[in-house]
């Protein structure tokens, strides 16, 4: 590929601007901002996220599996572990103030729209090539990084009970795994052929789709119909 071309990133943002939009002003995010998300709502929300990160966890372990260097291999166990270990930290913290245990969040089933994305995300780490696995991985990254940035800078409620998933999505630290996904896939993308840049868009767009519908479904409080 010529050094001249867009990089994946650019590229794949300024397609899903649209999307992330529609992500960012969700009336679950602005809730959130203002402290006054009900709670029944950000409770599915983050019992289906502990669900989801197990599995966004395995399809990481996967990517470093099919990574191309050593770099690479490291970096996706790493934020595997970090998916299960410190994000399970600030899990944990909600389910204690919810009075949820272990068993009974095991109990609960996956939401139609996290097992939409976990079964995308499995399906792809499993099937497709490195790079395109890294583009379906990438929006999980990347938006909670934006969205976790726009709300800090923009919550003005004091007391927000939701203060711990804003300081942790919003930080320096998740950015900067964030700025690691992002700079992988840019490498991994810029010595692909135009169909599998083509793939990994399409991975890409699939992956910012299922974004809006897990954050949608919690404010919907969705549940199987049947």
């Amino acid at each position: 590929m010529s050094s001249n071309v867009t990089p994946f990133s650019a590229e794949a943002w300024r397609r899903n601007a649209d999307l992330y939009e529609a992500i960012r002003t969700l009336p679950f995010n602005t809730e959130l901002a203002a402290g006054a998300l009900r709670q029944d709502r950000f409770q599915h929300y983050i019992v289906q996220d502990g669900h989801y990160l197990a599995d966004y966890a395995r399809a990481l372990a996967i990517a470093a599996a099919k990574a191309d260097d050593a770099n690479g291999i490291i970096q996706f166990s790493k934020a595997a572990t970090e998916a299960i270990v410190v994000e399970r930290a600030l899990h944990e913290t909600y389910f204690a103030r919810f009075g949820i245990d272990r068993q009974a969040f095991e109990a609960i089933a996956l939401s139609p729209a996290c097992h939409h994305y976990t079964a995308f995300l499995l399906a792809t780490a499993y099937a497709q090539p490195y790079p395109v696995v890294l583009a379906a991985l990438l929006p999980c990254f990347w938006v909670y990084g934006e969205v976790g940035k726009d709300i800090l800078a923009n919550a003005t409620t004091p007391d927000n009970p939701y203060q711990a998933w804003i300081d942790t999505y919003g930080g320096e630290d998740f950015q900067a795994a964030v700025d690691g996904a992002i700079a992988t896939t840019d490498r991994v993308a810029a010595g692909e052929t135009l169909a599998t840049r083509e793939a990994m868009h399409l991975a890409f767009q699939r992956a910012m789709q299922l974004e809006w519908m897990f954050w949608d479904s919690a404010h919907r409080l969705e549940a199987w119909p049947v």
